[in-house]
């Protein structure tokens, strides 16, 4: 896996632009961010996963996914090694990330039902 190949395959899904964020890419569907690039340099890239889901891919496979350290990692942001990751885990990963934002994104924008 490469970094074009993981921004591909983060382009692929519906709704997704690439923004710069802290000086490295990042993927986001209607604002919220799902994955990034190149962080902590050019040879991760991270996907914003529910805490559930990175614990299903940190189990998968721990050389490729590792849980980003702190409070942003607790939350499911999870670092991936791309030498090391295989491109369908990393095309999941990115499909559960892009799905997981995309309902907060869905989620905020919708509005409160009144009682």
């Amino acid at each position: 896996m490469t970094g074009e190949e993981f921004r591909s395959i983060a382009l692929s899904f519906p709704e997704t632009e690439e923004k710069m964020h802290m000086k490295h890419p990042d993927f986001r569907v209607r604002g919220k961010i799902f994955a990034t690039l190149w962080y902590p340099d050019e040879s991760w890239g991270m996907v914003k996963l529910s805490p559930a889901g990175q614990e299903t891919f940190v189990h998968a496979d721990p050389v490729a996914f590792v849980p980003v350290k702190g409070a942003w990692g607790l939350q499911g942001c999870t670092s991936v090694k791309l030498s090391k990751a295989k491109k369908t885990m990393v095309r999941s990963a990115l499909a559960e990330a892009w799905e997981y934002a995309s309902a907060k994104a869905s989620a905020k924008k919708a509005p409160a039902k009144k009682k």
